[in-house]
């Protein structure tokens, strides 16, 4: 009988799907400190404006913020600053090499906790432009349209 792993999920970028085209899709842990960790299971993490970079060949994720913890006090640390991403070493060159020949960019997309840890899910993105935006809308709006119609119908 397989175990079945429970996930919370805490945060996610509902944004990365209007902004890029996400393809491909990789979990990664996340090193945090103590009152981060607790910050992240109260659910006070924001994606706003993170991406991922790679750098000396390790991955750290820049622009997220995870609150401080109202009980840490002086254990507190910098809500933004940069954090190491855990991933396979052949994963992070697999990535560097999209990311640096193909033009994508690296995008957190869901950060969830399995087993107490905390995860992220980061996609390789490639930028959606205006038209391609109004395109989604346009079918959206369609899709929906259709729904109405048939549940009013039946």
């Amino acid at each position: 009988m397989a175990k079945e792993t429970k996930e919370k999920t805490v945060a996610v970028n509902r944004r990365a799907s209007h902004d890029y085209f996400l393809e491909e899709r990789y979990e990664a842990g996340i090193a945090l400190t103590g009152t981060e960790i607790k910050s992240v299971r109260d659910g006070r993490v924001q994606f706003k404006d993170a991406f991922v970079s790679i750098y000396k060949g390790e991955a750290w994720i820049k622009g997220m913020h995870i609150s401080p913890y109202k009980y840490g006090n002086i254990f507190n640390v910098d809500e933004t600053r940069d954090r190491k991403l855990l991933l396979h070493k052949y994963e992070i060159r697999k990535l560097y090499d999209k990311v640096r020949l193909k033009g994508y960019t690296l995008i957190p997309t869901r950060m969830y906790l399995v087993k107490g840890k905390a995860k992220m899910e980061i996609a390789l993105a490639k930028g959606k432009d205006l038209y391609d935006k109004r395109e989604a809308e346009k079918l959206r709006d369609a899709k929906r349209e259709m729904e109405k119609a048939l549940k009013f119908r039946g």
